[in-house]
């Protein structure tokens, strides 16, 4: 099925013109739970991988023999799922409780040594001919896969997280690995995504506020806090709706997408230069820990409208930091160079 992004609750570029010189597209990837294939786009499916080819490992330092072993995780989750599907709702029985209680526990793999290589979790794959907004890889590469290590023990901190992206050529793979090494344990269930269709959608997009030129941003303030005014004056009515905001209904979708422009909501913006050549970099991807929420629900596609955000926000299962979302940016000049990113 496809999912449809609704019509956004007002025309912002006929209150600022301005912004048809800054406006863009971006592709909501719509993951959704099911069974993609090798050929297919997909977060959490099985990848197009050489069989000849090593798969990829984190070898920094850190502990990797302490965690929750990732069938358990899955499993915990189908619990969850029939569990909270029940008609009448009525939740996990005690039977389901003592079984999560078990899916729940953390394991110790002897004989694990800090450096030893751990194999990274496919994250997702991205064909160009599937995802319109998805940039043409080094040396013609169509194919986009994403991998990252299971445990928060990267960077200067010590606490952030390892991105392995890895450009190919589809049409080179032979043989196909049919089972990829996995790690036995992980540190953090967020980590392991949940197989998803994807169903990409390009939508128009607009820069995050704080980028804009100073004066058409302080426009925009003054009308969201006028609107705001409104909407507390008619709160005693009990029928006012939450005002509309350029940020969360009007410019960046959320959800997983492709190309547009990254948000800096958490953050105060910072320059994202190419390390290799200082170039200003582009966002390439959005992994998002939620579809959708409580404050940007006008973005809910039309074939969902009637599901509960607690039934259909989070189908990856996927959890970026404290709930937030992983941009992903790359080179315009050589696609080649290093990635960066910023968690928002």
């Amino acid at each position: 099925m496809t999912r449809t992004t609704p019509p956004r609750p007002l025309d912002v570029e006929a209150l600022f013109p301005e912004l048809a010189a800054y406006r863009g597209t971006t592709t909501r990837l719509h993951p959704r739970p099911g069974a993609p294939g090798v050929s297919a786009s997909s977060v959490g499916g099985p990848m197009l991988w050489p069989a000849d080819e090593p798969w990829p490992v984190c070898t920094e330092a850190h502990g990797r023999g302490h965690g929750r072993r990732p069938a358990d995780v899955h499993r915990e989750r189908e619990v969850l799922a029939r569990a909270w599907a029940r008609e009448p709702l009525s939740g996990p029985t005690e039977e389901d409780l003592r079984l999560l209680d078990e899916l729940g526990r953390e394991h110790r793999i002897p004989g694990i040594h800090e450096t030893d290589p751990l194999p990274l979790i496919g994250l997702a794959q991205l064909y160009r001919r599937d995802v319109p907004d998805l940039p043409a890889g080094p040396d013609g590469c169509d194919l986009l896969q994403l991998f990252w290590c299971p445990f928060d023990a990267h960077g200067p901190s010590g606490h952030g997280l390892l991105l392995h992206p890895r450009w190919r050529r589809s049409a080179e793979v032979g043989e196909v690995l049919e089972i990829p090494p996995q790690p036995q344990v992980v540190g953090f269930a967020g980590y392991v995504p949940e197989p998803c269709v994807l169903r990409p959608e390009q939508v128009v997009t607009y820069p995050f506020a704080g980028l804009l030129p100073e004066e058409l941003c302080a426009r925009i303030d003054a009308w969201e806090e006028a609107l705001e005014e409104a909407a507390e004056q008619q709160e005693g009515d009990g029928d006012a709706d939450e005002p509309i905001c350029y940020q969360y209904d009007l410019s960046i979708p959320s959800g997983w997408r492709v190309g547009g422009f990254a948000s800096w909501h958490a953050t105060d913006p910072f320059p994202m230069d190419c390390p290799a050549c200082a170039t200003p970099m582009r966002l390439l991807l959005t992994i998002d820990s939620s579809e959708w929420d409580g404050g940007s629900g006008s973005w809910k596609p039309l074939e969902e409208g009637d599901l509960p955000a607690f039934l259909s926000a989070r189908p990856t299962e996927v959890v970026v930091g404290r709930a937030g979302e992983l941009n992903v940016f790359a080179c315009p000049t050589d696609p080649g160079h290093p990635h960066r990113w910023s968690i928002q």
